[in-house]
Protein backbone atom coordinates (compact mmCIF):
# COMPACT_ATOMS: atom_id res chain seq x y z
CA UNK A 1 0.00 0.00 0.00
CA UNK A 2 2.86 2.20 0.75
CA UNK A 3 4.56 1.92 -2.60
CA UNK A 4 0.87 2.64 -4.26
CA UNK A 5 0.64 5.72 -2.30
CA UNK A 6 3.96 6.88 -3.21
CA UNK A 7 3.52 6.54 -7.01
CA UNK A 8 -0.36 8.29 -6.81
CA UNK A 9 0.95 11.33 -4.32
CA UNK A 10 4.28 11.80 -6.65
CA UNK A 11 5.07 16.02 -6.62
CA UNK A 12 7.28 18.22 -8.47
CA UNK A 13 9.09 20.27 -5.88
CA UNK A 14 8.49 24.04 -6.56
CA UNK A 15 11.35 25.87 -7.91
CA UNK A 16 9.94 29.08 -7.22
CA UNK A 17 8.29 29.09 -3.74
CA UNK A 18 7.32 32.61 -3.73
CA UNK A 19 5.05 31.66 -6.79
CA UNK A 20 2.38 29.00 -6.94
CA UNK A 21 3.41 25.97 -8.25
CA UNK A 22 2.05 25.94 -11.94
CA UNK A 23 3.28 21.96 -12.62
CA UNK A 24 2.43 20.71 -9.05
CA UNK A 25 2.75 16.74 -10.51
CA UNK A 26 3.79 15.13 -13.32
CA UNK A 27 0.22 14.65 -14.82
CA UNK A 28 0.40 18.78 -14.69
CA UNK A 29 3.72 18.98 -17.05
CA UNK A 30 2.86 16.40 -19.38
CA UNK A 31 -0.70 18.29 -20.08
CA UNK A 32 0.90 21.61 -20.43
CA UNK A 33 3.79 20.66 -22.82
CA UNK A 34 0.35 19.10 -24.83
CA UNK A 35 -1.23 22.42 -24.42
CA UNK A 36 2.10 24.26 -25.76
CA UNK A 37 2.74 21.70 -28.53
CA UNK A 38 -1.61 21.51 -29.21
CA UNK A 39 -1.08 25.01 -31.04
CA UNK A 40 1.25 23.08 -34.26
CA UNK A 41 -1.44 20.67 -34.97
CA UNK A 42 -4.18 23.44 -34.93
CA UNK A 43 -2.02 25.84 -37.25
CA UNK A 44 -1.50 23.44 -39.70
CA UNK A 45 -4.16 21.11 -39.52
CA UNK A 46 -1.51 18.13 -39.16
CA UNK A 47 -0.97 15.93 -36.61
CA UNK A 48 2.78 14.97 -36.41
CA UNK A 49 4.13 11.23 -34.76
CA UNK A 50 5.84 13.33 -32.17
CA UNK A 51 2.27 14.93 -30.39
CA UNK A 52 0.36 11.72 -30.76
CA UNK A 53 4.04 10.18 -28.61
CA UNK A 54 3.05 13.13 -26.25
CA UNK A 55 -0.52 12.21 -26.53
CA UNK A 56 0.31 8.51 -25.39
CA UNK A 57 2.82 9.71 -22.42
CA UNK A 58 0.27 11.68 -20.87
CA UNK A 59 -2.13 9.51 -21.30
CA UNK A 60 0.21 6.74 -19.50
CA UNK A 61 1.10 10.15 -16.90
CA UNK A 62 -2.47 9.91 -16.54
CA UNK A 63 -3.68 6.45 -15.80
CA UNK A 64 -0.59 5.34 -13.55
CA UNK A 65 -2.06 7.77 -10.58
CA UNK A 66 -5.64 7.12 -11.53
CA UNK A 67 -5.48 3.58 -11.06
CA UNK A 68 -3.55 3.78 -8.32
CA UNK A 69 -5.92 6.12 -6.30
CA UNK A 70 -8.72 3.70 -7.73
CA UNK A 71 -6.68 1.27 -5.45
CA UNK A 72 -6.60 3.31 -2.74
CA UNK A 73 -9.57 4.50 -2.61
CA UNK A 74 -10.76 0.91 -2.79
CA UNK A 75 -8.77 0.28 0.34
CA UNK A 76 -10.91 3.32 2.63
CA UNK A 77 -8.13 5.93 1.52
CA UNK A 78 -8.74 9.89 0.86
CA UNK A 79 -6.94 12.39 -0.77
CA UNK A 80 -4.46 14.36 1.38
CA UNK A 81 -6.56 17.24 1.78
CA UNK A 82 -9.96 15.47 3.55
CA UNK A 83 -7.40 13.38 5.71
CA UNK A 84 -7.30 14.47 9.68
CA UNK A 85 -3.94 13.13 10.63
CA UNK A 86 -4.73 14.42 13.98
CA UNK A 87 -6.14 18.19 15.87
CA UNK A 88 -7.92 18.48 12.63
CA UNK A 89 -5.06 19.09 10.56
CA UNK A 90 -3.77 17.47 7.21
CA UNK A 91 -0.08 16.34 6.88
CA UNK A 92 0.24 19.67 4.67
CA UNK A 93 -0.96 21.82 8.40
CA UNK A 94 -3.83 22.52 6.50
CA UNK A 95 -7.54 22.14 7.85
CA UNK A 96 -9.41 18.84 6.73
CA UNK A 97 -11.64 19.97 4.04
CA UNK A 98 -13.73 16.50 3.45
CA UNK A 99 -15.07 17.84 0.33
CA UNK A 100 -12.10 17.79 -1.43
CA UNK A 101 -11.99 13.74 -1.62
CA UNK A 102 -15.30 14.31 -4.41
CA UNK A 103 -13.92 17.52 -5.82
CA UNK A 104 -10.46 15.44 -6.75
CA UNK A 105 -12.75 12.67 -8.19
CA UNK A 106 -14.36 15.21 -10.37
CA UNK A 107 -11.32 16.89 -11.46
CA UNK A 108 -10.31 13.61 -12.29
CA UNK A 109 -13.21 12.84 -14.48
CA UNK A 110 -12.60 16.24 -16.03
CA UNK A 111 -8.91 14.82 -17.24
CA UNK A 112 -10.66 11.52 -18.90
CA UNK A 113 -13.16 13.19 -20.70
CA UNK A 114 -10.73 15.48 -21.97
CA UNK A 115 -7.93 12.97 -22.83
CA UNK A 116 -10.30 11.15 -24.85
CA UNK A 117 -12.30 14.22 -26.92
CA UNK A 118 -8.24 15.27 -27.82
CA UNK A 119 -8.42 11.61 -29.12
CA UNK A 120 -12.05 12.16 -30.91
CA UNK A 121 -11.17 15.16 -32.40
CA UNK A 122 -7.58 13.95 -33.90
CA UNK A 123 -9.21 10.78 -35.52
CA UNK A 124 -12.03 13.16 -36.96
CA UNK A 125 -14.46 10.79 -34.67
CA UNK A 126 -17.19 13.69 -33.98
CA UNK A 127 -16.33 16.61 -36.60
CA UNK A 128 -14.30 16.59 -39.80
CA UNK A 129 -10.64 16.40 -38.77
CA UNK A 130 -9.13 19.70 -39.78
CA UNK A 131 -12.25 20.91 -38.01
CA UNK A 132 -11.42 19.53 -35.17
CA UNK A 133 -7.59 20.42 -35.06
CA UNK A 134 -8.22 23.82 -34.45
CA UNK A 135 -10.01 22.91 -31.04
CA UNK A 136 -7.36 21.23 -29.85
CA UNK A 137 -5.52 24.04 -27.85
CA UNK A 138 -8.78 25.11 -25.86
CA UNK A 139 -9.58 20.92 -25.09
CA UNK A 140 -5.94 20.71 -23.63
CA UNK A 141 -6.06 23.95 -21.58
CA UNK A 142 -8.98 22.74 -20.11
CA UNK A 143 -7.12 19.14 -19.67
CA UNK A 144 -4.35 21.36 -17.80
CA UNK A 145 -6.80 23.09 -15.34
CA UNK A 146 -8.00 19.54 -14.75
CA UNK A 147 -4.78 17.95 -14.02
CA UNK A 148 -3.62 21.14 -11.93
CA UNK A 149 -7.03 21.48 -9.89
CA UNK A 150 -6.26 17.06 -9.14
CA UNK A 151 -2.99 18.19 -7.35
CA UNK A 152 -4.57 21.28 -5.81
CA UNK A 153 -7.57 20.08 -4.44
CA UNK A 154 -5.27 17.09 -2.88
CA UNK A 155 -3.62 18.96 -0.92
CA UNK A 156 -5.24 21.97 -0.45
CA UNK A 157 -8.88 22.89 1.68
CA UNK A 158 -11.39 24.61 0.24
CA UNK A 159 -14.61 26.40 1.59
CA UNK A 160 -16.23 23.54 3.22
CA UNK A 161 -13.90 23.93 6.28
CA UNK A 162 -15.09 22.47 9.62
CA UNK A 163 -18.34 21.44 8.09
Amino acid sequence: MDFLKLIHDLEIPNLFPQLPPLLPTPLALFTFVLFVWSFGPALKTQVRFGFLVWLRLTWAAFLLPAVTGVILAVGGLKVASATDVGHGLTRYGYKVDPVRDGEHLMYTAFALVSLYLIEMLIKGGMIEHKKGLKYLPAVTLFLYGAAYMVGRVAVFPGNNVGH
